[in-house]
């Protein structure tokens, strides 16, 4: 189209201590097959923390995070044909893939052979840096936007681009959606959550298998979950062996698998969506003598996505949110680090990053 770059300020970490501060940088001239659009709500993610700290390593700084950011369109290419000015949109956790190997041709972008291009901490095709949504604006191709459902709260939408998708993939790719099932969900936080709410709307009874007793009464009353089982508790466990036909496991922390696996009647599936840094152990006769899978899933492809969101907006379905103000980013993070927070932090980027910025300045 011709345009030039144009500037955008964001919050960006500049070393591994993981602070951000504010960051001013260019994005791309919105192209031909382009969508730019003002940035309203951002989810933040346990993996921006990681990231942002170079714990996983790779890490490219100064890094704008934030991969589940939603917002309204302000401009579109001469060839978009599927979106439109003042249409409410969103990004997930990828921004491009090299749209010819055999996963992307199947609509799993996320296994790209060439790898899957990130939202932030990447880079692009063009050779620019990808940055993500703690910022006012972005410009993607538009075969990676998304429509948001009309009905839904905007801002408890957006964390639906990681942790919406992360449990809702494996559950339709495993066929843990049918009726009647005995659906277990194992941690009740950010991804537990919203695996809950998809068990009820496919018609499952669902079991929360949590370690904290006091999350009880928020599983049960709050988001509407058949049982709860304290996972300490030998005998509550054990009185549930050979009864479940699905478990998804979404702790990203070292637990025993094993106490899971016994769980599961013959055929029954273990799906892990949560990576612990320390390996987890099982013994095969877990498996083999009743014919059980243990298997992982990440995230979705676009079309999967848009799918989830369609479905969250014809359930009713977001997430459980605490909405903060840009200038609170960082103590966001800390709190994130302690797991405080019920069930993900959004920040509210179009109504309080230009304040963030000046307050940055006097500081």
């Amino acid at each position: 189209m011709g345009d030039a770059k144009h500037n955008c300020v964001g919050f960006a970490a500049r070393d591994s201590s993981g602070h951000l501060a504010p960051f001013n940088f260019s994005r791309r001239p919105v192209g031909d097959e382009d969508v730019s659009f003002k940035i309203e709500y951002c989810g933040i993610c346990h993996s921006d923390l990681h990231q942002v700290k170079n714990e996983w390593g790779g890490a490219k700084y100064p890094m704008v995070p934030g991969h589940e950011l939603v917002g309204h369109v302000d401009k579109v290419g001469s060839k978009v044909t599927a979106f439109k000015v003042g249409q409410k949109v969103g990004v997930g956790c990828m921004v491009n893939s090299c749209r010819e190997c055999e996963f992307c041709q199947r609509d799993e972008e996320q296994f790209c052979v060439k790898g899957m291009i990130q939202t932030y901490n990447a880079t692009d095709v063009d050779g620019t840096p990808t940055y993500g949504g703690y910022s006012d604006s972005v410009v993607v191709n538009e075969k990676y936007v998304l429509r948001m459902p009309e009905n839904l709260d905007f801002a408890a939408s957006a964390p639906l681009l990681c942790a919406g998708i992360t449990t809702y993939s494996p559950m339709r790719y495993y066929g843990m959606d049918k009726p009647g099932k005995t659906f277990g969900v194992v941690g009740l936080g950010g991804l537990g959550h919203m695996a809950v709410q998809f068990g009820k709307a496919f018609g499952m009874h669902v079991i929360v298998f949590s370690t904290s007793p006091n999350k009880k009464d928020e599983a049960l009353k709050g988001l509407g979950a058949d049982e709860f089982v304290v996972s300490k508790d030998a005998e509550a466990m054990k009185a549930r062996a050979n009864t479940v036909d699905y478990i998804l496991d979404t702790v990203s922390a070292k637990h025993p698998i094993m106490d899971y696996l016994s769980l599961l009647k013959p055929d029954g599936k273990l799906i892990m969506v949560g990576v612990s840094p320390e390996n987890l152990e099982f013994n095969a006769g877990g498996i083999v003598m009743a014919r059980r899978m243990i298997a992982g899933s990440l995230i979705g492809g676009i079309k999967e996505t848009q799918e989830m969101l369609d479905f969250c907006g014809e359930h009713n379905i977001t997430c459980k949110i605490e909405k903060v103000p840009m200038e609170y980013v960082n103590t966001a993070m800390d709190r994130l680090v302690k797991n405080d927070v019920k069930y993900r932090f959004v920040l509210d980027v179009a109504k309080t990053l230009g304040k963030a910025v000046e307050s940055s300045k006097e500081e």
